[in-house]
């Protein structure tokens, strides 16, 4: 069998925890399986990366942060190779340009686009544990491009639908997908499986266990996904495309506090003003999620929207750059605010879904600002202030608990 596994950061942090790591591998190898591993940095190594390019210049190029933040994942790959010859298994580590990961040209937030086999599937015959950096890609000028946060995730489904792999493995420092962030919900119930829709629209909304682009992958390609512990042997969940959730009609709560609202006052109220306005944020790779859109009045309409508190100081100039093209008059935005989302399948047949959360929500004191659905989710921006009662008001009004 071809398994792959990917390890997060807090899997790697220090030594111990690296040969943890390798241990596990080691012992996958000696079943007779082929062994691939994709790890991330080492801890919070990308953090302190990112806080010392700051320190030396804080608008530094999206390219030089892409060129510092992949040196991270080069050192936890060897390190683990060095971990795991002291074992007695043969290994190699190998980057992204190595191994030939290639991927979109957007600097911090790519996308593959092929992954080249040869020099794996040349290294597997030779039995060695492969080990590849995750996160990176190669784009079309031979530079580093990163996936953006969570990549490592991408990279291992990445390769295990390139090679067709029996099995890959996601590892991180829970045992699996619950109902809620056990952190905030302390009776959060762990899924013995759950569904590729859910599972991405979890990842989407917050939920970080999985990077919601690996789901997507997963989901084209018909890589089935586990989600297991790297500090224990338990099963973990299981994420492919039709689980059996027991009925439930929703499967989890997940909440996002790296949100901001902005609002755009007073544009032309005739058509194409929102398709210019998101057109251009578009166009600088601005991924925008809920949008409310005011009734017209006198001619004008508002229009407001949430983007990652990541990309509010581009969405902001670049709205500025274009105020007088976008007819916009005013712009303001909302920073401590946070989205709580409902996932579930089973809502698409049950009516009252929407009404038992704005219920929970209402009981618990806490104010919507603004709504979006789906057939599988429901999503309310609200105060950042009130997101761990909000998350376990909704997760106890719909009898999630474990």
């Amino acid at each position: 069998m071809l398994i792959v596994k990917k390890f997060g950061g807090s899997s790697v942090k220090d030594k111990e925890h690296i040969f943890n790591v390798a241990e596990r591998c080691a012992e996958e190898y000696r079943k007779g399986n082929d062994v691939i591993v994709v790890l991330s940095a080492m801890g919070d190594t990308t953090d302190e990366l990112i806080a010392k390019a700051k320190d030396i210049n804080p608008n530094a190029s999206r390219r030089e942060m892409d060129m510092l933040l992949t040196t991270g994942e080069q050192v936890s790959v060897s390190l683990m190779a060095m971990a795991i010859a002291t074992l007695g298994v043969p290994t190699v580590s190998l980057n992204a340009f190595q191994v030939g990961m290639h991927s979109t040209s957007a600097y911090g937030n790519a996308r593959f686009k092929k992954v080249d086999t040869d020099r794996i599937e040349h290294e597997l015959e030779y039995r060695k544990i492969v080990i590849v950096t995750g996160f990176q890609g190669i784009n079309k000028y031979e530079d580093y491009a990163t996936l953006g946060r969570g990549g490592s995730d991408t990279t291992a489904v990445a390769i295990a639908a390139a090679l067709h792999a029996d099995a890959c493995e996601i590892y991180t420092d829970v045992d699996g997908v619950y109902t809620a962030d056990p952190r905030i919900v302390p009776n959060a119930r762990k899924l013995e499986q759950i569904s590729y829709d859910e599972m991405l629209e979890l990842a989407s909304l917050g939920a970080k266990v999985l990077h919601n682009r690996s789901v997507e992958m997963a989901k084209k390609y018909g890589v089935q996904l586990v989600v297991r512990s790297s500090l224990n042997r338990s099963e973990g969940t299981v994420v492919k495309e039709v689980a059996k959730m027991e009925k439930m009609l929703i499967s989890g709560v997940a909440s996002d506090k790296n949100t901001s609202r902005v609002s755009v006052i007073g544009v032309d109220d005739k058509p194409g003003i929102a398709f210019k306005i998101f057109n251009t944020l578009a166009k600088k790779g601005i991924n925008v999620d809920i949008i409310l859109q005011s009734v017209g009045r006198g001619g004008t309409k508002d229009i407001s929207f949430t983007v990652a508190q990541d990309d509010l100081n581009e969405t902001l100039s670049t709205l500025e750059e274009n105020k007088d093209a976008l007819t916009i008059q005013e712009i303001n935005h909302k920073d401590n605010v946070a989205k709580i989302s409902i996932v579930g399948a089973g809502m698409m047949s049950n009516p009252g879904v929407a009404a038992k959360m704005f219920e929970a929500l209402f009981n618990a004191r806490v104010n919507i600002n603004m709504i979006s659905t789906s057939e599988v989710r429901i999503t309310v921006l609200i105060d950042e202030n009130d997101v761990e009662r909000a998350m376990i008001a909704v997760h106890d009004r719909f009898g999630l608990a474990g």
